[in-house]
């Protein structure tokens, strides 16, 4: 019972904590107060503790959250950014470990080489969740968005550091033979993930065919099979040995590009959307809640330790997370303006995305670097112990360091952030609606053809024994309003505002007829099936109207 109501409390708090962030006198982004709220809750005045798994939190939270990240990246863009995402996603995370594994080895005296090493590879992988917590769904602009796919490789790569430190290092050939194994392990386990991502997603693609063919279209079963898929793509691809993390992002990317959703019925797709965007909302603020929760104990123990050890001065754990964290800062802002120079001295026909960047996109790149939870657990999962038996060297160091650093790229990415994105969103949004217009011109034309060859079809259909003069009023009227939008293209803000405020007016009359059912209901008119039938023909109508908006 002590773990349901833990649940329970967690999810309530998560679902308030978006209450709190509005009733503020000041704005605080979600994550922070999600993170406020847990560290008050895990204090011992309330005394929530909750213990934290690191491997149970890699399965639970982390696939789920990337493959909705996969399903909503644009594939084109990210095939097109392959060298870009390959530069962050691989080089940066190699030049960062070896960079920030010397730099802690030398700033902290307590700390040993390999460890240290460690603590950069736990602190590589950035934490898109905590970016779009942060900045806001959308608010990143979308030319500085392809590394977020790449938070598998680093994830794999944290993995492959905290190996490393578990075993003697070694010189010579033995030590020459290990690192070439390693780095093929490497490139096994990230290649092997994303086709096991894609294997599975194509085969879930497939059995849902089936299904529909032979149980019918039920969005119920379509959705919690849609839901077990991440799950299944991870548990699958670590099963057999490569990476899970890369396996959730690339079956949500396949499912983009496999028509699963597209195929998929109406009731599905809006229950889909639905179902994963509360899901997304509770999962998120799971893991902020689930950061906080941990930072007491933390925080308690690693400043008893501190003050236990001779060899280390408590104060400067706080300075060295700083240097830490301005360190890595500068090592993501120099590696991207390298690539940027490096794109445009050497790679002049086809050059990198990072050659048309301002010094102010790469600051936005460079501060968006955020740690997350996928940071605590890679340091948590360091164990207590040598395979000799002995105690890891300056393992409380390492916990204290990373969750310094977590907490303090997030609060510098809560005021740095906002205050970057300021005026970008405006080129960004005048290109979305320029996109707009092109489509909504092109999907315009195709609609009228459409239109008269049906038209021409009912006119010939005997058996269906529509008037005429009602067939060519009714197309009429569709056709025009169509006609008005495609022969706009260069200008058709008096259609959009027409269409707009054409859904307004539908909106209330659904709301009206929703109101009036309610009453006939009330008088006992109608029976409560007859109510449900209507209602949900309803919903689904005002679903429409309410999407396109």
């Amino acid at each position: 019972m002590e773990i349901f109501f833990t649940i329970l409390i967690m999810t309530l708090v998560v679902s308030l904590s978006g209450v709190f962030t509005r009733v503020l006198p000041f704005q605080l982004p979600l994550p922070l107060m999600q993170i406020a709220v847990g560290a008050l809750l895990a204090w011992p005045t309330f005394g929530l503790h909750v213990e934290f798994d690191p491997e149970l939190f890699l399965v639970l939270f982390i696939p789920p959250l990337l493959f909705a990240d996969g399903w909503k990246t644009p594939t084109r863009e990210f095939l097109e950014h392959g060298r870009e995402i390959f530069g962050l996603a691989l080089a940066l995370v190699l030049v960062t470990v070896v960079g920030i594994g010397f730099l802690i080895y030398w700033l902290v005296p307590g700390i040993p080489l390999l460890p240290a090493f460690a603590l950069a590879a736990v602190l590589s992988p950035t934490d898109a969740v905590a970016l779009s917590g942060i900045v806001g769904e959308g608010a990143y602009p979308e030319k500085n968005h392809g590394h977020s796919a790449g938070r598998g490789v680093n994830e794999r790569r944290l993995r492959s550091g905290i190996a490393e430190i578990r075993c003697r290092g070694g010189d010579g050939d033995d030590g020459i033979y290990r690192r070439r194994r390693a780095t093929l392990e490497f490139f096994k386990v990230a290649i092997g993930g994303i086709l096991a991502g894609f294997v599975v997603s194509w085969l879930y693609g497939r059995s849902l065919r089936f299904l529909s063919r032979w149980g019918g279209d039920e969005p119920a079963t379509q959705i919690v099979l849609l839901f077990l898929l991440p799950f299944a793509s991870y548990l699958i691809a670590e099963h057999i040995g490569v990476s899970g993390i890369l396996a959730a992002v690339a079956a949500g990317m396949t499912i983009t590009r496999s028509g699963v959703m597209r195929r998929a019925p109406l009731a599905m797709r809006l229950r889909a959307n639905s179902t994963w965007a509360m899901l997304e909302f509770v999962f998120n603020g799971m893991v902020f809640l689930l950061l906080g929760l941990q930072l007491p104990g933390i925080l308690e123990s690693s400043l008893a330790a501190a003050e236990a050890d001779p060899n280390v001065e408590t104060w400067m754990l706080f300075t060295d997370i700083v240097l830490i964290y301005a360190a890595l800062m500068l090592v993501r802002f120099g590696w991207l303006w390298t690539m940027k120079k490096f794109s445009l001295r050497f790679l002049k026909k086809k050059p990198m995305e990072f050659a048309n960047w301002t010094s102010r996109e790469i600051l936005i790149a460079s501060f968006a670097g955020v740690r997350g939870a996928i940071t605590l657990a890679g340091v948590l999962s360091i164990p207590l112990l040598l395979p000799n038996g002995s105690g890891f060297p300056a393992r409380y160091e390492l916990v204290f360091l990373a969750a310094g650093v977590i907490l303090f790229s997030l609060f510098v990415g809560v005021i740095m952030l906002p205050l970057l994105l300021q005026h970008l969103e405006v080129a960004d949004h005048a290109q979305q609606l320029k996109e707009e217009r092109i489509a909504r011109a092109a999907t315009a034309e195709v609609a009228i053809v459409a239109i008269q060859k049906m038209e021409e079809r009912l006119a010939a259909d005997t058996e269906e024994n529509i008037d005429n003069q009602l067939l060519t009023e009714v197309s009429s009227r569709v056709i025009g309003n169509l006609r008005r939008r495609a022969d706009g293209r260069n200008d058709v803000e008096s259609s959009i505002q027409e269409e707009n405020l054409e859904r307004r007016f539908r909106l209330a009359a659904l709301r009206s007829e929703r109101a009036e059912l309610y009453h006939l209901r009330a008088t006992r008119e109608i029976s409560n099936e007859t109510l449900q039938k209507l209602l949900h023909d309803l919903d689904l109508m005002e679903a429409l109207l309410i999407e396109n908006q």
